[in-house]
């Protein structure tokens, strides 16, 4: 059985000291109520306060918890209202498109898949929640490349490497597919990540009008694209996707796009 790493419990139970009861605390009050020497308790907050989750302040040398803790929490609360109010709109595009569906949000310069509905048939599919897409390649990523300067940046400063032939990866060739993206409203995907496989993704944004993640639907390239022109997507899988964003927008508050 794995041991715990007393370190991050004592950090653990210093921040939920911190949550509860008095605003601020002095380094005494935090050493007695963990039973932690002096020493190792201003260790511990001196790396907290380095990392952002703690704060302490000038004048009374009293900690408090710290912003990037509250901005952390922000970002679990924004992706859980993310995901709860895509839920019904996402199963309707997986009905009406006939094809997977997928939610993803900007992380760690790449894209985290935080809700997937499968596609409507008896075919065997892997769960994906969890799992990471690039930046520069998928549909979902160069949506959130072109519509949020964070992961723009990010996809600017990452290792763009060709997953096929058709990936884009020089930097001007991708910047003008960005700009293409913010022209119509999507962007597409058309094996530059998976041979034989298409994409077709759009932004949603929230009450702010600041883009929060990308909703698309994932398929074989003959389902997804014309029959008659293999790298046009059909108009209507587009419209759908399209509709699913701004419905899931308007829910988070954005009004209309």
């Amino acid at each position: 059985m794995a041991r715990n790493i007393q370190s991050l419990e004592r950090a653990a139970a210093m921040l939920r000291l911190l949550a509860g009861g008095e605003r601020r605390l002095g380094l005494s009050d935090i050493a007695s109520s963990l039973s932690l020497a002096k020493g190792t308790a201003h260790g511990i907050l001196r790396t907290l306060q380095q990392e952002g989750f703690v704060e302490q302040d000038e004048a009374s040398g009293r900690y408090q918890l710290g912003a990037e803790l509250l901005r952390l929490g922000t970002t679990y609360l924004d992706v859980h209202e993310l995901r709860a109010r895509a839920l019904v709109w996402t199963d309707d595009l997986a009905r009406s498109s006939g094809e997977s569906v997928y939610l993803g949000v900007l992380h760690q310069q790449g894209v985290l898949i935080v809700h997937h509905v499968f596609r409507p048939d008896d075919s065997r599919q892997v769960l994906e929640i969890g799992a990471m897409q690039p930046l520069h390649s998928t549909a979902l990523g160069k949506v959130l490349s072109a519509y949020d300067p964070v992961a723009h940046s990010e996809a600017m400063e990452a290792d763009r490497k060709p997953f096929t032939d058709r990936t884009v990866c020089e930097t001007e060739d991708f910047e003008h597919i960005l700009d293409i993206t913010r022209a119509r409203g999507y962007a597409a995907d058309v094996e530059e990540t998976w041979e034989g496989v298409a994409s077709v993704a759009a932004p949603i944004h929230d009450r702010r009008r600041m883009p929060v993640g990308a909703v698309g639907i994932t398929g074989a390239v003959e389902r997804l694209c014309r029959p008659e022109e293999k790298d046009a997507l059909r108009p209507e899988l587009i419209a759908a996707v399209r509709d699913c964003a701004r419905a899931v927008s308007r829910d988070l508050g954005a009004g209309r796009f």
